[in-house]
Formats: C-alpha cells, structure tokens, sequence
C-alpha cells in the first residue's frame, strides 16, 4: 500500500471586495510610513524614538508595499500575510506613545493607527472568492 501525501499547492486567491480594501488600507499605510526613518517626527524638543525603531518601520513600510501590490496584483496569500505581519509590526512599535509623555496629537495618531491596522487586517483575512 502506498501513501501518497498531497502538498498544499492553492490556486491563487480571486479577491474579493473585502479583501481589496483591505489590502489597499494596508499599502496606503505602508506608504505613509516609509518615510519614518527619513523625516524624523518633531516632538518640540523632547526624545522622540529611537532613530533604529524608524529604520525598522521604514523597511517593514517598504517590504509590507512589495508584499501587497504583490498580492493585489497575483493573489498570493502568503504575500497578504507578509504585507499585514509587517504592518502589525510597525503598529507595535508605535504602542509605547500611550505610556510617555507624549502630546495628545501624537497618541491620537498611534491610535488611529491601531485602528487602521485592526481594520485592514481584519479585511485581508476575510475569506476570498474562490476561483
């Protein structure tokens, strides 16, 4: 008796509505911060972030945008996750502004950026159209 084990080989994903929009929140995003490490944020003098956690979220930025016109434009699965883990990233590296003295302006970005990234991720993940 032979057993022959099926390897996962998915057809590439048909997008759906949902996922578009989620996919096109993300690459937006991404595009608003890959210029982290470039434009350094003016927080009136006091410490800012480290320069290193800015070079972290420009090249996440900048893989997060290869990775999702790469799924927009192929239906790689692997590519929507790739785009979202490394968006999820940058978010994170943003949660310590609500545990500094920061201004008010700056956490109410970070959590408009929380909310983003929830919202996209949410809709990157919602089922697609099967082909």
């Amino acid at each position: 008796m032979t057993t022959t084990a099926t390897q996962g080989t998915s057809a590439p994903a048909t997008w759906s509505t949902r996922n578009k929009v989620g996919l096109a929140l993300a690459i937006v995003y991404a595009i608003t911060n890959i210029p982290s490490a470039f434009v350094p944020p003016d927080t009136g003098g006091e410490d800012g972030p480290p320069m290193a956690i800015l070079w972290v979220c420009t090249v996440l930025s900048v893989i997060a945008l290869v990775a999702g016109v790469m799924a927009w434009r192929t239906g790689s699965r692997p590519a929507a996750r790739l785009t979202a883990a490394s968006l999820i990233v940058v978010t994170l590296t943003g949660l310590p502004a609500f545990f500094v003295d920061v201004p008010a302006g700056i956490k109410i970005l970070v959590a408009a950026g929380v909310v983003i990234t929830v919202v996209f991720t949410l809709l990157i993940f919602s089922p697609a159209k099967r082909g």
